[in-house]
């Protein structure tokens, strides 16, 4: 790999976004984000019982004719980067194609982060516009899958993913990443089962797959606080991901995560913060069908909502909204992975941060 595509300070850097990360330093509204993330639809064919978003799902969908349109909108507002998330599963929109295709051809950079069920009807788009596709596994092998990704009748879809991921390595443009969040659960009658021990099998896989990266991370919880693990886990994983070093080189990379990070670190489920606005918060937002919101950490949440896309324009919502409607100090109490950015652009204004000269590489900040 190039570049850590995890070192997100470093991207507020690149001289494409320059503009509007001053604005964004100089604690003004900017003139529009540079990076969008969205959710097509609220939908998913999976169950997983440690679902994030479980609350959230199967309570609508953008019509094919408004995703449209407003991936029109993003190309207008110059947005230079836009993730595909959910949410629900992103690729169950039939009209995600058609936005793919769009932002593509416009040149603008596309993220898709997806369960992996349904590459194989958007292949093509996929693998001709989609800057990277992150795929969540969580398992390296069927049985453990169906613990913590089982399908609506309880079952494992594992090879069908496996063999999705195939086909789009196969093909593929940008950047494939294997997935593993590391989850344990306490079952009714007190067991514990955990997919923890299948780190090393997977990240294996990935490399046998043709993926570009491996990436694990640790939960959250429903108010977005890392969840600690066990000690011996927690060892367990470090052990595993040493022993994955053995299969990186110029085409493969196992990635750390900022969330599991924290878990080496111990730091506790709180991160504090002393600023009461969120600059990123101008840089980038969360368009969701139930509504747009400051940022992905608070999908659904009301006191962070900042418009509603399916009856306004994207254009106007950031011309008539407050993004610092959400105080970091008192509402983002969990670990931020734009924390540190924010303590950047807090020197970007003040005159105290010392930019190296880049080029544009990435533009996911």
């Amino acid at each position: 790999m190039t570049f850590d595509r995890l070192d997100l300070v470093s991207k507020l850097y690149q001289p494409s976004g320059w503009p509007r990360i001053l604005e964004a330093a100089s604690g003004a509204p900017s003139g529009g984000p540079l990076v969008v993330d969205l959710d097509p639809t609220t939908f998913c064919d999976l169950a997983c019982p440690e679902c994030i978003s479980g609350k959230l799902l199967n309570q609508g969908r953008f019509t094919p004719e408004r995703l449209a349109e407003l991936a029109h909108e993003l190309v207008e507002m110059s947005v230079r980067g836009v993730v595909l998330i959910g949410g629900g599963e992103p690729l169950a929109h039939r009209g995600t194609r058609t936005v793919l295709r769009v932002l593509g051809e416009a040149g603008i950079a596309i993220g898709v982060v997806t369960n992996g069920t349904l590459i194989k009807q958007n292949l093509a788009e996929l693998a001709e516009y989609a800057s990277w596709v992150r795929i969540s596994v969580d398992a390296g092998t069927s049985e453990t899958y169906r613990l913590f990704r089982p399908d609506r009748k309880g079952n494992s879809v594992f090879d069908k993913v496996i063999g999705n991921m195939r086909l789009l390595a196969e093909a593929k443009k940008g950047a494939l990443g294997y997935s593993f969040l590391v989850m344990t659960r306490r079952e009714p009658d007190g067991t514990i089962v955990s997919n923890h021990h299948e780190v090393l099998q997977a990240a294996e896989l990935a490399h046998d797959i043709g993926c570009d990266y491996f990436e694990t991370k640790a939960m959250f919880d429903d108010g977005h606080h890392v969840v600690q693990v066990a000690p011996e886990i927690l060892a367990s994983v470090e052990e595993q991901l040493r022993a994955a070093a053995r299969w990186e080189d110029d085409s493969f990379e196992i990635v750390n995560s900022s969330t599991l990070t924290s878990l080496r670190s111990r730091v506790g489920p709180v991160q504090e913060k002393d600023y009461h606005r969120c600059r990123v918060a101008e840089l980038r937002t969360l368009v969701t069908p139930s509504g747009v919101y400051v940022c992905s950490y608070h999908r659904g949440n009301d006191g962070a909502k900042i418009g509603d896309a399916v009856t306004d324009s994207l254009a106007e919502i950031w011309r008539n909204s407050d993004r610092g409607i959400v105080d970091p100090s008192r509402d983002c109490r969990f670990h931020c992975a734009r924390h540190r950015s924010n303590l950047e652009l807090e020197k970007i204004g003040a005159g105290t941060a010392a930019p190296e000269p880049g080029s544009d590489y990435d533009p996911f900040i």
